[in-house]
């Protein structure tokens, strides 16, 4: 497939880029800068800005696909500033990448737009939600609801549209973990609050696979929970990764001090939402990743 990336610059775009690449596709990364990096790994860089109207548009809308991974990092102090930039990146972005459909000739290409798990509302562990869940009322789930909307705008323009809910990312190289990893690696880590929160999660490799999956399969289309099947709590997450730094995680983390740190986003982090890829299981994906101790462990063994 030709396919467009939105995104692709950062974190998880790099990966996909490596993965797309080593399964013959071919890619179009839109920068707003040179990247010879990318020419040399294989990709065409395509000048532009995914905020703004553009030629890389007509270019994006002759591709099979787009991939849309453009929002700002949410893990922040959550100001009202942050929250207006979090929510106008993301609907921007994708609004830019309805419009690239809109110009395209005959057939539309299939876009697959970035959402995030904390679509859902908060719950226990053990009510964990499939795709057919309802949205929350909260400010990530408003964020996710519109972000959706932009999104679905396409498929009314003809083009397969999936919305990918992506759970916290774990990786050796970015994601969340750069934030956590140092904490436990200096035997100050634990559970935040009471730690019965769900924690949804995914290895990078597995939203990469899952990633291509969406793109190549014409019956998927609409919500995809992007996380591993295996439900966990915090408490649970906090102590395999304890266990993976061999380190002590003995000290909770106060709703308190997450507020004074993050703002409203400690809700989310004290919260959480139990999610199920039931998707990705009826289409018969196998996971790579679906343990949390051996992720971890792989994880901290590939950081050393």
């Amino acid at each position: 497939m030709r396919i467009f990336v939105l995104g692709g610059t950062g974190f998880i775009g790099r990966h996909l880029l490596s993965h797309l690449l080593g399964q013959g596709h071919e890619l179009l990364i839109l920068s707003r800068s040179p990247k010879p990096e990318l020419e040399q790994a294989g990709a065409k860089v395509v000048d532009g800005n995914p905020m703004q109207t553009g030629a890389w548009q007509q270019e994006a809308a002759g591709c099979d696909a787009m991939v849309n991974l453009v929002g700002r990092n949410i893990f922040d102090r959550w100001s009202e500033k942050v929250k207006q930039e979090i929510l106008d990146s993301r609907i921007q972005a994708t609004n830019m990448a309805v419009q690239a459909v809109e110009q395209a000739d005959g057939h539309k290409p299939v876009l697959i737009n970035a959402n995030a798990t904390g679509y859902y509302p908060f719950a226990a562990a053990d009510h964990p939600f499939d795709e057919a869940g309802p949205a929350g009322d909260h400010f990530l789930a408003r964020v996710c609801v519109a972000w959706q909307e932009a999104a679905l705008r396409a498929a009314s323009l003809g083009s397969r549209v999936v919305i990918a809910r992506f759970a916290p990312v774990l990786a050796a190289d970015g994601g969340m973990l750069d934030l956590v990893l140092p904490v436990f690696s200096k035997g100050v880590g634990g559970r935040i609050g009471n730690g019965r929160q769900p924690f949804p999660w995914v290895h990078v490799q597995d939203l990469v696979r899952a990633l291509e999956l969406s793109l190549t399969t014409e019956d998927i289309h609409g919500p995809v929970n992007v996380c591993a099947p295996q439900v966990v709590t915090n408490a649970e997450f906090t102590k395999a990764l304890a266990r993976a730094v061999h380190r002590p995680a003995l000290l909770p983390v106060p709703e308190f001090a997450l507020r004074l740190r993050f703002g409203q986003l400690a809700e989310t982090l004290s919260k959480g939402q139990a999610v199920i890829p039931a998707v990705l299981q009826n289409q018969g994906f196998t996971f790579m990743y679906s343990d949390i101790e051996a992720t971890l462990q792989e994880i901290a063994a590939q950081r050393d």
